[in-house]
């Protein structure tokens, strides 16, 4: 039972990252911009809320830290495509590039520094039930908080006239337009959404995870977040689903290898990425009524003057 009770929060733990991440990039999506930045938005705001919690000795600091520096590494991103129509997969390629060398610089001084972790949840009785008492009731507060985002972001999509106009961007930006919808700005707010969540996301590595910062922390969860939302469909509920699937399958092969299992580390470290190459490919081929990506995703639009 304690066996069984650890697994699942060491999934919970190493799934919440993925499914926050991957919760701003379906938004951004959605509106019709792929930003391939995540990871480089995703190391930067490791480095900046280590460093925010670690010199005001505040997680809530540490986060909002995280948070900032998500947004602001994806203003430049909007800037580029949005404000320049500059080619966005090429851009966000150069984001992630930036974003690994300059979470190295801002973070070089703080390796080897460490930090209280995020409190978890104790309720005296509720907390206390076995195996789900702890899971339910003995979380940090990034986790409930992933939960409380994909929530917000299913009613925003599909109950609200607002979510319906972002979709209708990602759709079709020249009829959106037509109707005198403001695509570009629209598309600005969901990137800095999208930004702001790879922030939180990766201040969660170094705030409640593990609590120290080491550059490269992320090892390729943004690259991961990119494919759940493929995985998902860019659909809010696949994505719960898909994050604590690559979580459960991290922590798992963690597990096989104390286990003694006879199988190469280095083949059982790649299984969390080997899995998600696997689930793409089954699923494109898997789809026979075409792609169910937004029709407008990836093409730079230039409203007329």
């Amino acid at each position: 039972m304690e066996l069984v009770e650890a697994i699942i929060l060491s999934v919970l733990a190493a799934s919440t990252p993925l499914l926050i991440a991957a919760t701003g990039e379906l938004v951004t999506e959605r509106s019709g911009v792929l930003n391939l930045g995540v990871e480089g938005m995703m190391i930067m705001g490791a480095a900046c809320g280590f460093a925010g919690a670690w010199f005001t000795g505040s997680i809530v600091i540490g986060a909002l830290c995280g948070i900032v520096a998500g947004i602001l590494m994806s203003l430049i991103f909007a800037l580029m495509t949005l404000g320049l129509a500059v080619n966005q997969v090429a851009t966000g390629l150069a984001l992630t590039i930036l974003g690994v060398g300059l979470s190295g610089l801002i973070g070089a001084g703080l390796v080897g520094e460490r930090i209280t972790p995020a409190a978890h949840l104790d309720l005296p009785v509720l907390t206390g039930i076995p195996l789900i008492g702890r899971v339910v009731f003995g979380e940090d507060a990034f986790v409930y908080v992933s939960l409380a985002l994909i929530i917000g972001v299913w009613w925003f999509l599909y109950r609200t006239r607002a979510g319906l106009v972002l979709r209708a961007c990602g759709d079709n930006h020249v009829s959106a337009h037509a109707l005198g919808y403001p695509v570009l700005r629209i598309r600005t707010f969901a990137v800095m959404f999208g930004g702001a969540c790879a922030g939180l996301a990766g201040a969660y590595l170094p705030l409640a995870y593990t609590p120290f910062f080491i550059p490269g922390m992320t090892a390729g969860r943004g690259w991961i977040a990119l494919a759940l939302v493929v995985f998902s469909s860019w659909r809010p509920g696949r994505l719960v689903v898909g994050a604590y699937l690559f979580g459960a399958v991290t922590i798992l092969q963690l597990h096989a290898q104390g286990w003694g299992i006879g199988v190469p580390s280095q083949f059982m470290s790649a299984l969390p990425y080997l899995a998600t190459v696997i689930v793409l490919v089954l699923l494109s081929r898997a789809r026979t009524g075409g792609s169910t990506a937004p029709a407008a995703l990836g093409t730079v639009f230039v409203p007329d003057r």
